[in-house]
């Protein structure tokens, strides 16, 4: 073999292992990522089912039920709720009416079932995400609330 066709070789080599290891390392990566959703987008149908992502808000007042170490809720963002079934050990900071992140997948009868719950750490914290969704949800039920006040003035 000549040189020329040896170092050809070499360069085709190194070509294939930088691309089958960056083909493996973004493989990794997008089975490792996870994705967060609002309620909202859940009841909306635009979360995946059967792949694991995260939902947050607040736990919806009066909806905890605890059944042993199964534990059901719902999780809110004042516009639409999720049901949550979870199995073990809540976290001590959990309580109804307070920030919550689930992190499960969505089961095809609409019930998230959550292998792991996050609550919040002090009174001011909450996720960004969740804090978004939860101001989006204000404004959008606002708006609603003058177009239905508006609309009820124009009838009379």
């Amino acid at each position: 073999m000549k040189p020329r066709h040896k170092r050809a070789a070499i360069v085709v080599g190194v070509l294939v292992a930088v691309g089958a290891a960056a083909g493996l390392v973004l493989n990794a990566f997008s089975s490792n990522l996870v994705f967060f959703y609002t309620p909202t987008q859940i009841a909306d149908k635009e979360a995946p089912t059967g792949r694991t992502f995260r939902v947050g808000g607040m736990v919806e007042t009066g909806t905890v039920v605890r059944e042993g170490v199964t534990v059901r809720f719902n999780v809110t963002d004042t516009g639409k709720a999720v049901p949550v079934k979870y199995d073990g050990v809540l976290p001590d900071l959990f309580k109804e009416g307070k920030g919550v992140v689930a992190q499960g997948q969505l089961g095809p009868d609409g019930v998230f079932v959550a292998r792991e719950v996050l609550a919040k750490h002090d009174e001011n914290y909450m996720p960004p995400e969740a804090a978004d969704a939860v101001a989006k949800a204000e404004q959008v039920r606002k708006h609603m609330e003058k177009a239905g006040k508006g609309m009820s003035e124009m009838s009379k």
